[in-house]
């Protein structure tokens, strides 16, 4: 069967394979170096789409050539400023619907890639930059492999999507650098929510010969290369054990792995974890073909759909918001200030100044309170600095920039004040009454609430227009998402200015009606307060965790302990205040806040067991119905499918796709799921229980 790539990856964005003749130092011959560019900038990485490898493959058989002529000694490869190669190409995926498309897909990498072994002279990968998925597998292909100190992202994101290394990285990595270390990278990595790890971290597992500091980082590769070739640079590597007991272990230990964070529901770790077992004894031919099958059955898969739809949320949606105002009237932002000077202030202050670089002043009670805070985030930057992730000097000048007082009047002439105080409307109101007296008319004043009404909040304000919910999650730092709230008076210059403020900081923002807990939380508050409903009746807690498993990405009442159990009540009280018909505040999770617990699992002879004294508090009660994990799990569900529909319905945001788009970058739902309605639709769910799918058929699912 012909495919026709050019049909199904309309929007590819293809990149060169550029050829230049380098004369490696001390006369070691002529080396043939390519460089993937798609000819834009480091913000658009070059991607790996069925032309961009075509044309690889073709300049490899040119190179092929001139090597048996004699021509060439060797042949290295390379990227863009700051970019090896960010993985496949995913924009046609959803256009394959046939199982014979997955496979061409599959065996065209396989058939390019391996051109690289086949070169009749040494092939080099110089890993200059960020290399995923199928980028990483390009290095592997290749006999040998260098990469820069600087590098953030080496990774298999497969798993994470859905799928699995498809061009090489089942067979090649564990032949590198054995099974354990390959299950780590293909299998715990990516459904630790697709940790990456940096390239000290890739030459320490094995997977490159060679680390060199960026500054030289290709004169340096260049030169090693030229070792290599004329003999006075030796690359040793480790044995592969090949002990089966040894390959079992690791895979086992894979499985374990798997089901903890998938519950069995996603069938890519499984699929990945058979080819990296066989890997032991199949040849390269022989693990190849087992990855062609694997990757074109997985790509035909409603987890791989799903995880796509998500990647698009999170790749388009996330940066055009649905519903925000016009840009043209956001307003200016040169100075920011933050009431407040706790973690969470000091959290805001540092992400302002990194990303905003304009003065930042926090407030506080009293001088003790305030001097700890910028203590906080001069010290979060020093920490930058001894990373290498940031140069003194522009620390330095950071550091210039946040300043801290008792007083709001250095608010007198900033365009933005968020506050970050006690989760207490009285507290709230009486914050932004100061805040007003001091501040120009139009300046936002921002509430990091995470439940209490941005309308009620500025109700006796003179301009309550100008007061938006801007709500960050933990740890600021690291979790993507910013719920906008717009209370009933935000005007749309006001919400203008807070998107765009959001944006600079780097933010995925959602548009939000104002209403209790807004989405989120509003979210997490129905599944822990059914989990609560569920436990209370008698279902032991790791039952009703394990009934959960491969939604979040760890099961609720672990998450729990991530959240704080204190935090995780206040926020189910205030959804009971507001939906008593539907919100349950649970008097056993009321007792295991006031022992001041902190989380409802210890570690125990190495593993995570619940607390013996809460298991105590849960077999005290009346058990009058005990479920099944898979009971668990419906039950969990149907809840969540009934909140999704109010919510909708309700108007608390545009489209599903944002309570998608919030679940995944917010609470870190799967990416396999598509978040979460993709998850009701397919699951029948979501007409079981609303009556309806929550979106159009082929959306976050195979086509119709």
């Amino acid at each position: 069967m012909s495919i026709d790539f050019a049909t199904i990856f309309p929007d590819e964005v293809v990149a060169n394979s550029i050829v230049r003749d380098v004369e490696l130092p001390g006369g070691a011959g002529t080396f043939a170096l390519i460089t993937l560019d798609n000819g834009l900038d480091h913000t658009k990485p070059t991607t790996l789409g069925p032309q961009t490898v075509t044309r690889l493959g073709e300049a490899l058989d040119a190179l092929k050539t001139r090597a048996q002529a004699g021509e060439i000694v060797g042949v290295g490869i390379t990227g863009k400023p700051f970019i090896f190669a960010a993985g496949a190409d995913l924009s046609g995926i959803g256009a394959v619907t046939e199982l014979a498309q997955a496979r061409a897909i599959a065996e065209l990498g396989h058939r390019v890639f391996t051109k690289f072994g086949e070169l009749g002279v040494p092939s080099f990968a110089f890993v200059n930059g960020i290399a995923l998925g199928g980028g990483l597998e390009i290095a592997l292909n290749c006999d040998y492999r260098s990469i820069s100190g600087d590098v953030g992202m080496i990774a298999f994101p497969e798993v994470f999507l859905g799928i699995l290394p498809g061009w090489g990285g089942t067979w090649l990595t564990p032949n590198l650098v054995g099974p354990e270390k390959a299950v780590t990278m293909v299998i715990e990595n990516p459904l630790s929510q697709n940790r990456m790890i940096n390239g000290k971290k890739a030459h320490e597992l094995g997977l490159f010969d060679r680390l060199f500091e960026p500054a030289d980082f290709l004169v340096q590769s260049l030169r090693w290369a030229a070792g290599v070739i004329s003999g006075t640079e030796k690359v040793d590597r480790p044995e592969v054990d090949r002990d089966e007991s040894t390959w079992e272990a690791a895979v086992a230990k894979g499985r374990a792995v798997a089901d903890a964070r998938t519950g069995g529901y996603s069938p890519a770790p499984y699929r990945a974890l058979d080819c990296i077992a066989a890997a032991r004894t199949n040849d390269k031919k022989a693990g190849f073909a087992a990855e062609d099958e694997g990757l074109s059955e997985l790509l035909m898969s409603e987890e791989a759909r799903a995880s796509l739809y998500a990647f698009d949320l999170v790749q388009r949606r996330a940066k055009r918001p649905a519903g925000a105002p016009d840009k043209a009237l956001a307003r200016k932002v040169t100075k920011v200030g933050i009431v407040g000077a706790g973690l969470m202030a000091s959290q805001l202050a540092l992400l302002f100044v990194r990303r905003h670089q304009v003065p930042v002043v926090m407030t506080d009670l009293d001088q003790g309170r305030v001097d700890k805070g910028v203590a906080y985030v001069h010290a979060e930057l020093d920490k930058l600095v001894a990373k290498g992730r940031l140069n003194s000097d522009k620390a330095n000048r950071y550091k210039a920039l946040v300043t801290g007082s008792t007083s709001k009047e250095g608010f007198a002439d900033a365009q933005f004040v968020i506050e970050a105080v006690f989760e207490e409307m009285s507290v709230k109101k009486q914050v932004w009454a100061e805040v007003e007296a001091v501040v120009s008319e139009e300046c936002v004043l921002a509430t990091n609430t995470s439940s209490l009404s941005i309308t009620e909040m500025a109700s006796e304000l003179a301009h309550p227009e100008r007061v938006v919910g801007f709500h960050f999650f933990n740890p600021v730092a690291v979790m993507p998402l910013l719920e906008i709230i717009s209370g009933d008076k935000t005007d749309d210059a006001t919400l203008a200015t807070a998107f765009a403020t959001g944006k600079k900081l780097g933010k995925s923002m959602i548009l939000v009606k104002d209403s209790p807990s807004f989405v989120v939380n509003r979210l997490l508050g129905r599944f822990m307060s059914d989990m609560a409903r569920i436990v209370d009746a008698g279902t032991p807690i790791d039952v009703a965790d394990a009934g959960f498993a491969g939604v979040a990405p760890m099961p609720p009442f672990q998450l729990m302990g991530l959240v704080g159990p204190a935090i995780a009540l206040h926020n189910n009280e205030t959804l009971a205040k507001a939906f008593p018909d539907r919100f349950y505040v649970s008097d056993n999770l009321r007792k295991v806040v006031e022992m001041k617990k902190p989380a409802f699992y210890v570690e125990q002879g190495g593993a995570q067991v619940v607390d013996p004294e809460i298991a105590a508090i849960y077999d005290a009660g009346e058990k009058t119905e005990v479920l099944t994990a898979e009971q668990v799990r419906e039950k969990v569900l149907s809840g969540l499918a009934e909140e999704a529909n109010l919510m909708l319905s309700e108007g608390v945001v545009v489209a599903p796709m944002d309570l998608d788009l919030g679940m995944i970058t917010g609470a870190g739902f799967q990416f396999w799921n598509g978040g979460l309605t993709p998850l009701l639709d397919r699951s029948g769910i979501a007409e079981k229980v609303a009556g309806k799918r929550f979106l159009p058929a082929g959306a976050g699912s195979l086509p119709a």
